[in-house]
């Protein structure tokens, strides 16, 4: 046998033994949802809610190691990062320093990740409309805490 195709059987004997290993892809109750509405609301349950919600839809490929593995960690650092599904339990001051982080993130092109979005989420793309409500909806948000 070659190096090759025993490298590529082991391979394939770890792939097959990696699915032992399976990912928690629980979706917890949403207790208190962000109070985001029309385009903002639309723009996070597309682009945001997929790693920053308790509403995740896992995907097919969720189920397969390792990628099961990589999804579930982008979904508990997203939700450990802000989780809109417990938006009105954070804080005033939490509230506002997420804002000013997730007004940033948009800013820069960061969020949501190129890795998110290509190839397999195209539509989380977020439009400049859609940039532009957010920034509008981050303002007013603030303000309203800030009062």
């Amino acid at each position: 046998m070659t190096i090759i195709r025993i490298g590529g059987i082991a391979l394939g004997v770890l792939l097959v033994i990696a699915q032992v290993f399976q990912i928690d892809m629980t979706n917890p109750p949403v207790v208190a949802d962000v109070g985001a509405s029309g385009q903002v609301k639309e723009a996070m349950k597309r682009s945001c809610y997929g790693c920053h919600s308790n509403e995740t839809v896992w995907p097919w490929y969720s189920n397969v190691a390792p990628a099961s593995w990589l999804v579930a960690y982008d979904v508990h650092q997203g939700r450990a990062a802000v989780n809109f599904s417990s938006w009105r339990r954070y804080t005033a001051a939490q509230r506002l320093k997420m804002l000013k982080e997730i007004n940033e993130e948009i800013a820069d092109g960061a969020m949501p990740p190129f890795y998110y979005v290509y190839p397999m989420h195209l539509d989380a793309r977020l439009s400049v409309a859609d940039q532009r409500a957010f920034k509008q909806w981050i303002t007013s948000e603030s303000a309203n805490l800030t009062q």
